[in-house]
């Protein structure tokens, strides 16, 4: 990754414009898509609804309810990536559609539709500007996509809220804020204080130029909460999934041995007014 992007010569905390958060996600997953999918692939499966690196899956933790109950259902997934996600949808009798930043990720995708014979539509766009109709859509979800890569993301709940139908859901996993203030470590020794949890700063690694390259925002639980009834909906459910029983993979900073004692992950689980 370095010899594409860059040495990092510039790490720390810093506001950052919009503009420069599309940019860097869209180049660095751009860039990424190969090595991540050959290093989680396993993981995210084909066609498979994996919340999270803890190892919650959709078919055991119900979140979106009964399967059954999503067929003929018009779903649009934030932050697809290779879409996995939108391929268990479509295999559930959902009509989904996959939205992502990085065209390397979906063209990806496209390839394991083909390849699975589970082709689905994918969009390339800006979480913060869903190219959409209103109430376009009965179900809007996003498993770690977008959210904690836009530097609004705020602006992200908006939209969703725009998009959904009244009485439609949107629920999402993304970082636990607790992880914000913690080493980016897998090992339970690092596991010590680095930085304020109330600095909202993003986190962003920057070229030799000083141009971001990666970005990560933060957001407080608070934050998250008011984001989400700012739009206009209304906040149904809160989860901190534990690490599952079984999992013994190691994701970034995230392990059993970490995962046994600190949250890495946190989902939302909202719908819109009817």
């Amino acid at each position: 990754m370095q010899d594409e992007l860059g040495s990092f010569d510039h790490v720390g905390l810093r506001d950052v414009t919009g503009d420069e958060a599309r940019r860097a996600s869209r180049h660095w997953w751009d860039a990424e898509s190969d090595d991540y999918l050959a290093e989680h692939g396993a993981d995210i499966g084909d066609a498979d609804f994996l919340w999270c690196p803890e190892g919650l899956r959709e078919d055991d933790a119900r979140l979106l309810g009964d399967p059954a109950s999503l067929a003929g259902l018009l779903v649009l997934e934030v932050g697809c990536g290779s879409a996995p996600v939108s391929r268990w949808l479509a295999a559930h009798g959902a009509h989904p559609v996959g939205l992502d930043l990085s065209g390397a990720m979906l063209r990806r995708g496209a390839q394991i539709g083909r390849r699975t014979s589970a082709e689905v539509p994918l969009v390339q766009a800006d979480a913060v500007q869903l190219p959409f109709a209103s109430e376009a859509f009965d179900l809007a979800v996003s498993s770690f996509g977008a959210i904690a890569f836009v530097a609004d993301p705020a602006a992200v709940m908006r939209e969703v809220a725009r998009v959904l139908r009244p009485g439609g859901r949107w629920v999402f996993s993304t970082n636990h804020p607790m992880r914000w203030v913690l080493p980016d470590s897998p090992y339970v020794r690092d596991l010590r204080v680095r930085s304020s949890y109330f600095d909202d700063r993003a986190y962003v690694e920057a070229d030799v130029s000083d141009r971001p390259v990666y970005v990560e925002t933060h957001r407080t639980m608070s934050q998250r909460v008011r984001d989400i009834l700012a739009a206009g909906l209304v906040l149904d459910d809160l989860v901190e999934p534990e690490w599952v029983a079984g999992n013994d993979r190691t994701w970034g900073q995230w392990s059993p041995e970490r995962g046994a004692l600190v949250p890495g992950t946190v989902i939302f689980s909202a719908h819109k007014p009817a």
